[in-house]
């Protein structure tokens, strides 16, 4: 979820929305009326691999989400870090999986978290063990693995229709 910002962090004065001539026009934001500090609010970068493990995809189940959700390994870049070197760091510390190659799937929005995702599709190799982080995974068969439909998803989807395949989407419950 994204985070709120009530206060100015300079001046701990309430934040106001404000609207402000910027580049491109008039654009409202959460504004400081005391110091002028402004919250851009933009979007937080994520990497994210589609693994490829002894010719099958794995998808991991995080310890904090509901029900039997598999995903894509994801994560955040460190400072100083390239988002190649981020995601082989994210692959080896949720997986203990060495990755042999990297290459770009795309880049995806998802825009509910307020994030960019950076995709790869990582060949990688050695003995899975699974941080804290994760409970469970499993291994599929690219022509059998399922597709969602949201950001990381959308790259599965384009890494299968690239080797030949045609994406089979799950969908989700409908909310209230």
């Amino acid at each position: 979820m994204m985070q709120a910002f009530t206060y100015c962090p300079q001046c701990a004065t309430p934040l106001a929305r404000i609207t402000r001539a910027e580049d491109g026009g008039d654009k409202e934001r959460l504004r400081c009326p005391a110091c002028d500090f402004t919250h851009w609010n933009n979007p937080t970068p994520v990497l994210a691999a589609v693994i490829e493990y002894d010719g099958q995809i794995l998808l991991a189940r995080n310890a904090a989400w509901p029900g039997k959700v598999y995903a894509l390994i994801t994560g955040f870049m460190e400072a100083g870090e390239t988002p190649q070197e981020g995601i082989a760091r994210e692959i080896a510390e949720e997986t203990n999986l060495a990755t042999q190659s990297l290459d770009l799937i795309g880049v995806y929005d998802f825009q509910r978290m307020n994030q960019i995702i950076v995709a790869y599709h990582a060949v990688c190799h050695g003995e899975i063990r699974l941080s804290p982080e994760l409970v469970d995974y499993r291994l599929f068969a690219p022509a059998d693995v399922k597709c969602w439909p949201a950001g990381t998803g959308y790259a599965l989807a384009d890494w299968l229709t690239a080797r030949g395949h045609t994406p089979t989407f799950i969908e989700f419950p409908k909310r209230d």
